[in-house]
């Protein structure tokens, strides 16, 4: 079976604050469908100490082996769309983006900065059908209290 890809289009967003350290912060705003985006990649807009710019040809894949990621998000009160971005020179740039939980803390536990900006309706229906379909639950295992436990059998850990 082929894994469904979404071409999508990111809207990265720089603010100016007044900060002794850092005097600018950069943080996606918002994720597009890049088929049906019509507006042309880079800056689109700049307004009272806010500057906006359009990032395409990002791909989100959806792979079976991330169906718990999906469902994790999905189930949610607000599900999320996760972007890793990198500073380059004087701008931020989305390098990936996930409909993932287990997608984002990798990237996370690697030291890449990530944020998430709500996921569209449109691409909610397809991760939630693609996780509804692919995700199975893995069953609970029981570990026998030491009550239960003979006094010859060492005692497991509650791993």
């Amino acid at each position: 079976m082929q894994q469904p890809v979404f071409e999508l289009a990111v809207v990265m967003q720089k603010r100016t604050i007044d900060n002794r350290w850092q005097s600018e912060v950069w943080e996606p705003v918002a994720v597009l469908d890049d088929v049906r985006c019509e507006v042309e990649a880079g800056r689109m807009a700049t307004d009272n100490g806010f500057e906006r710019w359009l990032f395409r040809g990002l791909r989100l894949q959806l792979r079976r082996e991330e169906a718990e990621g999906y469902y994790l998000n999905i189930s949610t009160q607000k599900p999320r769309v996760f972007v890793m971005w990198q500073m380059d020179r004087d701008c931020a740039v989305p390098h990936q983006v996930s409909a993932s939980y287990n997608d984002a803390c990798t990237w996370m536990d690697a030291g890449e900065q990530v944020d998430s900006v709500a996921m569209p309706p449109e691409l909610y229906n397809h991760v939630s059908a693609f996780a509804r379909e692919h995700y199975r639950p893995q069953p609970k295992k029981r570990i026998r209290p030491r009550s239960f436990q003979s006094k010859e059998q060492p005692p497991r850990s509650r791993r």
